[in-house]
């Protein structure tokens, strides 16, 4: 069995402290340091990884074998450029971020130092930690970087039950915005239909028990058939008139939110017309519907 990899964290934000935690607890890295927008915030990352000490800058950290950044994007290559100013690194150690949107370059100044440098990205929703430690088995990681960081990486998700794959430094920007769609943005969508529900008279309370069947439906559906075969609804059937009418009725409320359903109407429009099932001079119409400005 290999022994632990020395592991310093700068940001003990929620996919920081899940992987110190998770990494920790089966014995791949040992956490020496954490360092915190604050002391207070870096000594409860220490508690919650339950290893390592709680220091106020990246001066007071040990050495080690490497060193994870989980910080905002922002604050990503000014900690890199303190890290690599307080003078821990050089051959053989890692630098990595956890960043979806930014490539490994960002590092620069760690590179420069003599580090190897990459980024991993958990294609997973941190909203508990604690789940997120229990159910990080099975995990998709974006990975790339200089190679020797790369393999120590990709080692390491492999022993926690993760699944690596390579994306290239130059689009991880578009791969994330992805992400984000199918992520953070069905949460944002399921918020605007049960905003209709509500200007429908329907209680929120209400109007959630009332899609959450057939959102999870819709979802097991995407993956089990494919997004072409898992379109119903109007526009799969070719309803011109029922999208214009509920166009309408949504644009006389909010405008915004028509906006919304013309947008995600037109990817739906493309799925119905893979599919072949809804009559061309029906589509037509509907895409005339999507184009206009009422």
């Amino acid at each position: 069995m290999p022994s632990p990899t020395t592991l310093n964290v700068i940001g003990g934000g929620k996919v920081g402290k899940t992987l110190a935690r998770l990494w920790s607890r089966l014995d791949l890295v040992r956490v020496e340091a954490i360092v915190n927008r604050s002391p207070a915030s870096a000594r409860e990352a220490v508690e919650f990884v339950g290893q390592g000490r709680a220091v106020e800058h990246c001066a007071e950290m040990p050495k080690a074998d490497a060193v994870m950044i989980s910080t905002t994007d922002e604050a990503i290559e000014p900690c890199c450029a303190a890290l690599a100013g307080a003078g821990l690194l050089g051959p053989g150690v890692v630098v990595f971020h956890g960043s979806g949107s930014l490539p490994s370059t960002v590092l620069g100044p760690a590179r420069s130092a003599g580090a190897q440098v990459a980024s991993i990205h958990p294609v997973k929703s941190f909203a508990d930690p604690a789940r997120a430690v229990e159910t990080f088995a099975g995990t998709y990681c974006a990975l790339e970087g200089d190679p020797d960081a790369c393999d120590l990486l990709r080692g390491i998700l492999k022993r926690c039950g993760a699944i690596p794959f390579d994306v290239r430094p130059d689009m991880k920007t578009l791969y994330h915005a992805g992400t984000v769609v199918v992520c953070n943005y069905l949460v944002a969508l399921v918020e605007a239909g049960l905003r209709c529900f509500e200007e429908a008279g329907i209680p929120r309370e209400t109007a959630t028990r009332i899609v959450r069947p057939i959102v999870e439906e819709t979802v097991a559906n995407v993956f089990a058939l494919g997004p072409v075969a898992a379109l119903t609804g109007p526009v799969a059937r070719g309803e011109a008139a029922v999208v214009a009418r509920q166009c309408e009725a949504i644009g006389l409320w909010n405008r915004d939110m028509q906006n919304l359903y013309k947008t995600l109407g037109r990817v739906a429009l493309d799925l119905s017309r893979a599919r072949g099932r809804a009559a061309a001079e029906a589509l037509e119409a509907i895409e005339s519907v999507f184009r206009s400005n009422g």
